[in-house]
This record gives C-alpha cells, sequence and structure tokens, in this order.
C-alpha cells in the first residue's frame, strides 16, 4: 500500500454470539418499513441457521430497528456484509411466502425514484396485507383447460391492430396508443382488450389489465369468458382472476397468490394492480389512462400508465395504452416515437361514431328566449322521438340536487358562515347544508344584501331526474351515480327510458341508447385547471361511445358553450387531433407533460428549506403563492412549483428525495406534501 491511503477493508464471514448462522449466504439485505425518508435503503441482518430455509427473498419478515419490532421483506442474501460493525439477526420470519418478487421489487424501486418516494411507500401499495388463512390454502391444480381462441375481428377495423396481435402471439413487446370507437356488442373495447390478452396468452405468456373500476373488471371479465379464458377458482389452472381493493382483503390477497404462484395467467384489476406479479408478463394494458381514479392517492403518488410504461420498459412486455378519447401523455409517448399510433380511419370512424350536435347559443339562436332553458326545444324534441326507439342517456356534470346556490336578489354564492364553504340543497324541501363542514344553515341570510332567498347556481342529477320526469310523465326515469338511492348501474334494459347519469357511472344498454344528451357543457369546460378540456372531452366520448352508431339512428346532443376547441374535437370525433394540439401547446408554454413538475405544499417556511436545498440544472421555481385551506384553523400553507426541462426529470427527483431525507433526518417541523407531475396545477 502507498503511504497515506487507507488499507483496504477485509470482509470476514459475519457471525452471531449464541446461536448458529446460515452456512450460505448469511446475510440479509432487508426492506425495512419504515416511514422516514432518510431511512430509504436496505438494512443488513444475519440469518439464523433456524431460518437458512424459510427466509428467502422476498419474504415478510420480522426485525429489530429502534428497539422495537418492526415489519420488512427480505431483497436479496448475501455471502458478505457491507456493513463494519456486528449485525442484529432476523426475529421472525412472519411468512415463508415470497410474496415480492424480484421483478416487483425491481419496478418499486425504479417508481419511488421516479417520484422521489420512499421503497417502503411503493412495496405497500405494490402487496397486499396478508391473510394467513388464505394463504395456508394450497389446493391441487387440475389440468388447465383449453387454450383461448384465437380472434381479431374487433381489431380489423383500425390500422395497426392485426399487427399488434400479431406481435403479440409471436412473444414480441410493442407498445401502442389505441383510439377505440363505439361499437355493437361484440366489438366494444371490452372485447377487444379480450383479444389481444388472448393473442399474448397463446403465446404462452400472461397478461394484466387495469381498468378504472369494478364495473369495468366485470365487462373485461366476460370478454375473457367470451374467448375462453375463464374466471380462476382455486384448484383450477389457467384463466384470469380480479384485483380490486373493493373485494375484501381475503379475495384479493387469495387473486394475489394465484396470479404470484402462476395459477393464474391474467389479472384484470384496478389501480394497485398495476404491480401485481404475474408470471412471464407479456402484455401490459392500461383502459382509459385519462381517468383520475388512476392516479394513485397516497405518496408517492404513481400513475397507472407511467407504472406500466416503467414495468413495459423493465420486463421487456407490451404495452396498450387505450380509451375512447386521447391524453395529452399517451399522445406525446406516441410523438416521441416511444409507442405506435392504433386508429380508425375517418371513413371507419363515422360508419361507427353517433352523429354528434352541439346546441350551443348560436344554433340555438332561432329560438329566441327559449334559448337559455335547460333543456332547449331541440333537445326536448329529440328525446321525445328516440324515446320510440329504446333508452336515452342524460349526462349530468354534477351529482346531487342544487349542489350550489346563491342570493336570489343580488346572487352572490350562498357561503356557509362557520368556515365560508359552499351551500347546497339535497331536496326540495331540504335546509341549505355546507358541502365543506356539512352544517345547516337554518337561519342564513346574504351578507351581501341581507336577502333569505336562494336560487340555483348548478343543477345536479337528482334535481335534473325530477325536471325530466314532469317533461315526459310516464315514461320511467333511473338515476346513476354514486350519491343516488340505486348507486351506479350496470345496465339497463333496451325499452324506453331516461337514465340520468353521472360522468363515469353511465350504465351499458346491451343494443346500445338511442340517443344521449349532454346536459351543462359549459360547466364541464368551466375553470382553469391544465386538464378541464381535456377531461370534459374524455367525459362527453366515454358517454357518446354507448350510444348507436349515426347508420343505426344514434344521437348525441351536447347543450351549452362548451370550450371551442374541445366542442369542435367531439363534434368530429377526434381525440388524437386535439390531444396533440394540446400538446403542441404545452411545448410552447413549458407544462407537463414536455417538462416535469414538482408541487412542494406546507409551511412556508418548511417549504423554503426544502425547495432552497434542491440543485439542478436548469431548474426555476415558481411561487410559493398562498393555498387556500377549507378549515380556518388550519396553518396556512404555501405551494412552489419546481420546473425543469424532461430530461432533467430524473435528476430532479433525485435531488427532491435528497432534500427530503435531510428534512427528515434534521426532523424538521410542519408537514410538506412532494408531488411530482401533479395531475392538477390550478
Amino acid at each position: 500500500m502507498l503511504d497515506g491511503l487507507p488499507r483496504p477493508r477485509r470482509r470476514s464471514r459475519p457471525t452471531t454470539i449464541g446461536a448458529p448462522v446460515a452456512e450460505t449466504l448469511p446475510v440479509a439485505r432487508v426492506c425495512v418499513d419504515l416511514p422516514p425518508a432518510h431511512l430509504d435503503r436496505t438494512f443488513e441482518y444475519l440469518v439464523p441457521a433456524t431460518m437458512a430455509d424459510t427466509a428467502v427473498p422476498g419474504t415478510r419478515v420480522k426485525v429489530r430497528f429502534g428497539g422495537q419490532d418492526v415489519n420488512g421483506y427480505v431483497l436479496e442474501r448475501v455471502e458478505e456484509a457491507d456493513h463494519d460493525g456486528a449485525l442484529t439477526p432476523l426475529r421472525k420470519v412472519v411468512s415463508a411466502e415470497p410474496v415480492l418478487s424480484a421483478e416487483i421489487a425491481r419496478l418499486a424501486r425504479a417508481v419511488a425514484d421516479r417520484w422521489a418516494g420512499t421503497l417502503a411507500d411503493v412495496v405497500r401499495l405494490a402487496v397486499p396485507a396478508r391473510h394467513a388463512r388464505v394463504e395456508a390454502e394450497v389446493p391441487a391444480i387440475a389440468e388447465r383447460p383449453a387454450g383461448p381462441t384465437s380472434s381479431a375481428t374487433a381489431w380489423a377495423p383500425y390500422r395497426g391492430g392485426p399487427a399488434f396481435l400479431s406481435h403479440l402471439t409471436a412473444r414480441g413487446a410493442p407498445r401502442a396508443v389505441w383510439s377505440a370507437l363505439p361499437g355493437p356488442a361484440s366489438d366494444r373495447w371490452p372485447d377487444a382488450i379480450a383479444q389481444a390478452v388472448a393473442a399474448c396468452v397463446l403465446g404462452g405468456r400472461g397478461a394484466l389489465v387495469v381498468v378504472p373500476d369494478a364495473r369495468d373488471i366485470d365487462r373485461v371479465l366476460r370478454s375473457l369468458a367470451d374467448v375462453g379464458i375463464p374466471l380462476w377458482v382455486p384448484g383450477g389452472g389457467g384463466g384470469a382472476v380480479r384485483l380490486a381493493a373493493d373485494d375484501g382483503p381475503a379475495l384479493r390477497y387469495r387473486s394475489f397468490l394465484a396470479a404470484l404462484r402462476g395459477h393464474a395467467d391474467v389479472v384484470v384489476g384496478t389501480r394497485a394492480s398495476a404491480f401485481a406479479p404475474v408470471r412471464d408478463l407479456g402484455l401490459a394494458v392500461v383502459w382509459d389512462d385519462g381517468d383520475p381514479l388512476h392516479a394513485e392517492p397516497r405518496a408517492p403518488y404513481p400513475h397507472v400508465r407511467e407504472v406500466l410504461a416503467l414495468r413495459s420498459e423493465l420486463e421487456s412486455c407490451a404495452l396498450l395504452v387505450a380509451g375512447h378519447g386521447r391524453s395529452v401523455e399517451a399522445q406525446a409517448l406516441v410523438e416521441s416515437g416511444w409507442a405506435r399510433e392504433v386508429a380508425a380511419d375517418r371513413a371507419t370512424t363515422r360508419h361507427r361514431a353517433p352523429r354528434v350536435q352541439a346546441l350551443t347559443s348560436v344554433e340555438l339562436a332561432r329560438e329566441g328566449p327559449a334559448a337559455a332553458a335547460r333543456l332547449p326545444a331541440p333537445a326536448w324534441r329529440t328525446v321525445r322521438d328516440k324515446l320510440a326507439d329504446g333508452p336515452v342517456l342524460v349526462q349530468v356534470p354534477r351529482a346531487g340536487y342544487l349542489p350550489a346556490v346563491a342570493c336570489g336578489r343580488c346572487r352572490a354564492s350562498a357561503r356557509c358562515g362557520e368556515c365560508h364553504g359552499p351551500l347546497g340543497l339535497t331536496s326540495a324541501t331540504s335546509v341549505p347544508t355546507c358541502g365543506w363542514c356539512g352544517r345547516l344553515a337554518t337561519d342564513w341570510r346574504c351578507t351581501e344584501c341581507g336577502a333569505a332567498a336562494l336560487r340555483s347556481v348548478r343543477v345536479g342529477s337528482e334535481r335534473t331526474a325530477e325536471e325530466l320526469g314532469r317533461a315526459f310523465p310516464g315514461v320511467p326515469v333511473r338515476v346513476s351515480g354514486a350519491r343516488a338511492a340505486g348507486g351506479v348501474l350496470a345496465s339497463v334494459k333496451d325499452e324506453p327510458s331516461v337514465v340520468v347519469s353521472t360522468p363515469g357511472a353511465e350504465p351499458v344498454a346491451p343494443g346500445g341508447y338511442a340517443a344521449a344528451l349532454l346536459l351543462d357543457a359549459s360547466v364541464s369546460t368551466a375553470g382553469a385547471a391544465l386538464r378541464t378540456g381535456e377531461d370534459a372531452l374524455r367525459r362527453w366520448f366515454t358517454a357518446a361511445s354507448l350510444v348507436r352508431s349515426a347508420p343505426d339512428g344514434g344521437v348525441v346532443l351536447l347543450v351549452g358553450d362548451a370550450e371551442e376547441r374541445a366542442t369542435q374535437a367531439f363534434v368530429r370525433w377526434d381525440p388524437a387531433g386535439y390531444a396533440s394540439r394540446e400538446l403542441a401547446e404545452r411545448t410552447e408554454l413549458a407544462l407537463p407533460p414536455t417538462v416535469r413538475i414538482a408541487s412542494v405544499t406546507g409551511p412556508r417556511d418548511a417549504v423554503d428549506a426544502l425547495v432552497a436545498r434542491l440543485d439542478v440544472p436548469q431548474l426555476e421555481v415558481l411561487g410559493p403563492v398562498p393555498v387556500e385551506a377549507r378549515e380556518q384553523s388550519l396553518e396556512p400553507e404555501v405551494r412552489a412549483l419546481a420546473r425543469v426541462p424532461r430530461a432533467q426529470g430524473a435528476a430532479l427527483a433525485r435531488s427532491l428525495a435528497a432534500s427530503l431525507a435531510v428534512r427528515s433526518a434534521r426532523r424538521e417541523g410542519g408537514t410538506v406534501r412532494v408531488q411530482l407531475d401533479p395531475a392538477d396545477l390550478g
């Protein structure tokens, strides 16, 4: 050795006093389930000889940390430790089931790094809670049923559709963005996804389908059964499992283990299923990627589309980003060349889509004063005429009765006297109720003019159903929505009726709706949020896709003065064109997804300290600016935006993670929320 240089550390085989150590791979590197950001690393523990066969990578363990027993996962076993001092032995192997596979552990680490989170937070999203009784069920696996049928009929109308399926069958890894069209019962989007999954399974690989809600899970599972991929049952081999948090811990864990053990080939689920341990994953599908349900509300706030894109690269599997609309992020994947577009030509689009008409103030000028009616005469006539052909769908942006009211004299917004939240009515005879704190405003008076009368500002689905019931006496009126008395309806019969629904709760009519009425279009595109127009267009396309085609008499009426660009894209049925123009504008204005933005929200001192530690090339900090709090008692908060070019996105995530680690280690005060790529910048 040269003078002045430290001697290399000699690694020795670790031992512990009082108990023998595993003869091979005696050191376990563990992900400890601890929230502090400065502890986001692996910790080394000795593997006692009694646990040598059970403490395998992926298993749940108990370890001693900070004077208490905490949960963790074994990530790997090695011969030598990197730690210089003595190692503590594992306390207990909770279960010998390796629930955290190497592929999912690698994906979880990539997700944590991309969104400046911790591995423990992501693993908590990826692995469901243990259910010991279900884990003990090890049924004998029956012989696998016959393979799925090979069919591509639903993909034939799309440019690149049959080629996409051919690549899947040949074990390829194509990446595509698909704009789905309405169609008859055998050619709707669940049927097309089922055919793509069948092509992947025929190639000998597994598939994963992530949809927004449980109704979509059921639709996909029914279509999978039609192509020869039945619902998996305990003891069976092959088939598909549903993976949704709403199913309860036992059923969810049973489905998780079926996929982990290779008993099921296909997983269909909601947001958390993006991390499902599918054996030999060949295809990952996200349906309606613009739906806000795909954005995880818990730290580190990953989005399903981006998680599956990372998974596509890490596991070399195919990716299908699909929807009736087109998100700007999906369009960016196409224009960057990372994914290919699968879409129909204009002639096919005109044949498959319903006829869309916008009833704006210009089109209704001839109606005179009646043009201001919420249900103008042309819309009323369309509903009356189409009811003879089948059900009519009416989409309303707001749930409830009157979700917002104002002073009947001066029209000032009616606000709660306690928290200043908006007041609303739940029925025609109810007392005004605060939408924030829930207090009843029994003696409300306007603070501007002193009047006590109220007028409607926003009309909800319940009030709309009441109005339509009076307008069409004798016609059944049904309401579908999370807050409706009957909940969200899955389907309605092909018979004359009016179905009032909030966005995302539209039930399916087997033969298609005869017409659809999209009310209050101006409300849908009002607001300053970045995605307001995109979200409105996506909701309109979703509702219109349930209507019969134009050759079959299907009509969709958009009522109201909505934003012009979104209205024109809807009339032309051109989701890709709208997304492309939005992407071009965001590129010019340096807005996501062409840049990466981090939102930092919390007390001013805490936000300033965290942002001051960021060290990223080309970093631009906007703010901080005050954030309105709903409760007066809350500490005033501010929000700062850290913006960098797309190429510096990984550096921004690393710098944020390092700053959060310093904040955690120093125990700096206040609660700070850091979110990369936030859905709302308004």
